[in-house]
């Protein structure tokens, strides 16, 4: 038995098996039961496939135009074969029962130890082909399991959940009912984690520095919020204990009260929240969480899920009019696909490989090339079957149109008289089309600059706080080298927010905000201040929200942010903003 010291922030005694989450390399890790041991080799064996078809289709495209460079690939289609690099994490696999993910990630590690003792500077360039590699086996092994929400249905019983760091927006995304617990190695009384935890009614210890590092997948751990601390391999008196104090600790229930509540402030200025949702299924989550409506339905599912024929009318109008049926009275905000062209080729070679008549410019084919509204108003065809299927649908209840990465009003002209031929294409069928609300998304640092603009064309906005902190700040998430740069409280970001909302009010139309930024606590109460009051977030962030609501007034807020817009670096606004909720919730009780 182990007993690690932190700083206990929720009170309770909780045990189960470790799932470990380590942020800092995007990577979940967590026990593989027996019986599921066969499926996730499959799964790494499948990854090596899409992998190898991935690279061979790179070469030979790229032999077309530049030879020379298609033998970079050869590399990596090696490496695909070395026995040190896949059978190596089937073996990982294997012996530690852990999950393909985090084996492809411990063998990367071994790899880089060795390049790193190579004194030939050009093979220990070669350390980068390997972090392509594995950034592709990983990117493949995510197909049907994007996020740690996915990632924590695999589990087969109660667990605790040990990370380096868990952010809310994470946290939110974590069915309680499964992790009954969790510990961290950053974190202090006044850290946003510290708030969501005593509003999930979860046990929670932070602070413990290196127990990302000391607890092995599937150990039997004990979190004891009350003691602040961690035991590892505890007594059968320790894990008694834990069974006697979980009997009268459910979190579940007290989540399932908050839900029916309507989000508002403690001085009663009311909040609206919504729900984003990925796919059809998601909506009895939105719907269970408490969400008003849907704020953010992401469409594009219909392209890359691979099922849809998004040539289809008649599919198309039956999953929007199922949404909007099933969410009712509350509305329903459809964001038009948002895919880029290289998506949009394959989709379209795959359902009909003579008739597409269009493939991308492979040598330009980029997230911010052609996307969104763009790429679009380049298939009026698609579009205006997408567009029929929405109007059609739009009778059964409360629907919004959204455009995706607008950057200036003829993109939005255009669009809205794509909405018009549409409109007359069903007239002329003998049908009636309701009026419906015609918005955008701001989350081009372009639109944002001209929202004053462009609020005279729609009737909303909605602002995309992912994309807008990437092209604002010009971070790439994904490339770890600059992810750290990805701030959501840069001065820059927050200025950005405060204009498209002041050039929304004074347009006199609706503005929401969605995004990371929303479904964290914090943040959420930061947003609030500035003058915002509608937001969508992940369904599991709603109860959170509401009751962090609760506890604060919005005159208390607004104080607060007008203190954080006069401060010029991250570190002060974040340390700021974390010591007055801090301080806030400590004399509200909430922490």
């Amino acid at each position: 038995m182990q007993r690690l010291k932190g700083i206990g922030v929720s009170p309770g005694v909780v045990a189960g098996r470790a799932v470990l989450l380590i942020q800092r390399a995007h990577v979940l890790r967590y026990q593989i039961a027996p019986a599921r041991l066969d499926h996730e080799l499959r799964r790494l064996d499948e990854s090596r496939g899409r992998s190898r078809e991935q690279l061979v289709d790179i070469q030979t495209r790229l032999a077309q135009r530049r030879p020379e460079l298609s033998q970079l690939f050869d590399a990596q289609l090696l490496m695909l074969d070395d026995p040190m690099l896949l059978p190596r994490a089937a073996a990982i696999v294997r012996e530690q029962r852990v999950n393909a993910e985090w084996a492809v990630q411990q063998v990367f590690h071994e790899f880089s130890a060795v390049f790193e003792e190579v004194a030939d500077p050009y093979l220990r360039e070669r350390k980068g082909d390997v972090a392509d590699l594995v950034g592709r086996l990983r990117m493949n092994l995510r197909q049907g399991v994007s996020t740690p929400r996915d990632l924590l249905r695999e589990l087969d019983e109660s667990s605790v959940l040990i990370a380096d760091e868990l952010t809310p927006s994470i946290a939110a995304q974590v069915d309680w009912t499964k992790v009954r617990g969790f510990a961290t190695d950053a974190g202090s009384r006044t850290y946003h984690t510290a708030i969501l935890a005593r509003s999930l009614d979860v046990p929670a210890v932070v602070g413990l520095h290196n127990a990302s590092e000391l607890v092995q997948a599937g150990q039997l751990v004990v979190i004891d919020g009350t003691a602040s601390e961690v035991i590892l391999d505890p007594t059968p008196e320790e894990l008694a204990r834990a069974a006697h104090h979980a009997d009268d600790h459910r979190p579940a229930a007290t989540v399932d009260a908050e839900r029916r509540r309507p989000a508002a402030t403690a001085d009663g200025v009311p909040i609206r929240l919504d729900a984003n949702i990925e796919f059809p299924d998601d909506l009895a989550a939105a719907r269970y969480a408490g969400a008003e409506g849907i704020g953010l339905y992401r469409s594009e599912f219909l392209v890359t899920s691979g099922v849809e024929d998004i040539r289809d009318e008649d599919r198309q109008y039956e999953i929007y009019r199922g949404m909007i049926e099933g969410m009712a009275p509350g509305s329903v905000t459809v964001r038009t696909f948002d895919v880029d062209e290289e998506q949009m080729a394959s989709r379209l070679s795959q359902q009909h490989p003579l008739a597409a008549g269009w493939e991308p410019d492979e040598a330009r084919a980029s997230r911010q090339g052609l996307r969104g509204l763009r790429l679009s108003l380049t298939r009026p065809d698609l579009f205006r079957i997408q567009l029929r299927a929405l109007l059609r649908a739009a009778r059964h209840g409360s629907l919004r149109i959204m455009f995706p990465f607008v950057s200036s009003v003829e993109q939005i002209r255009e669009a809205r008289a794509m909405v018009v031929a549409a409109t007359a294409d069903l007239v002329r069928r003998g049908e009636q089309v309701p009026r419906v609300p015609v918005g955008v998304m701001i989350e081009i640092p372009a639109a944002a600059y001209t929202a004053d603009l462009l609020a005279r064309e729609v009737d909303f906005f909605t602002i995309g706080t992912n994309d807008l902190i990437q092209y604002c700040l010009a971070v790439d998430r994904a490339d770890e080298r600059v992810s750290r740069l990805y701030e959501p409280l840069h001065p820059a970001i927050l200025r950005m927010i405060l204009m498209v909302r002041r050039a929304a009010s004074r347009q006199r139309i609706p503005v929401s905000l969605c995004g990371e930024m929303a479904s964290d606590p914090a943040l959420l109460t930061l947003l609030v201040g500035l003058g915002l009051t509608e937001f969508s977030m992940t369904p599991g962030a709603i109860p959170v929200a509401k009751q962090v609501l609760a506890e604060l007034r919005s005159d208390e807020l607004r104080a607060l942010a007008r203190q954080i817009l006069k401060l010029a670096t991250v570190d002060d606004i974040e340390r700021v903003l974390l010591a007055a909720l801090g301080r806030l919730t400590l004399i509200k009780g909430v922490i």
